[in-house]
């Protein structure tokens, strides 16, 4: 079993920055694959970005690319989302996520996770 929980969210204003952490513990860090998800009032969760074992590869969803940065550190089990020009349609509740693979292939959905954070809410005000 992978525990994995999720650092505080917060509210912010549209355009400003906020930085989530998700913490794991239970098994070896660095033999998961570990992702962000989110989910907005009334609609499905969905993929935000994901990061490969050891950090090498990133891969994120359309919509927060180039504002978004993920990263990890193997060291302290955490991994890392750093959330820059945050608009109000980022508001959801965030997910980290850990599927068991040391490959560097992206894991884009759901299905492919084998751990679960509770979650963690962000509202951007606009």
């Amino acid at each position: 079993q992978v525990q994995l929980v999720e650092s505080e969210g917060g509210l912010v204003q549209a355009g400003g920055s906020l930085r989530l952490s998700c913490a794991a513990s239970g098994r070896t860090f660095s033999n998961y694959f570990m992702g962000w998800f989110r989910q907005a009032p009334g609609k499905e969760r969905e993929f935000v970005t994901g990061i490969s074992w050891n950090g090498g590869s990133t891969y994120y969803a359309d919509s927060v690319k180039g504002r978004f940065t993920i990263s990890r550190d193997n060291a302290k089990n955490t991994v890392y989302l750093q959330m820059n020009s945050l608009k109000p349609e980022d508001t959801a509740v965030y997910y980290c996520a850990a599927r068991y693979y040391t490959g560097s292939n992206s894991r884009r959905t759901i299905n492919e996770y084998d751990y679960w954070g509770q979650g963690t809410r962000v509202t951007v005000s606009s």
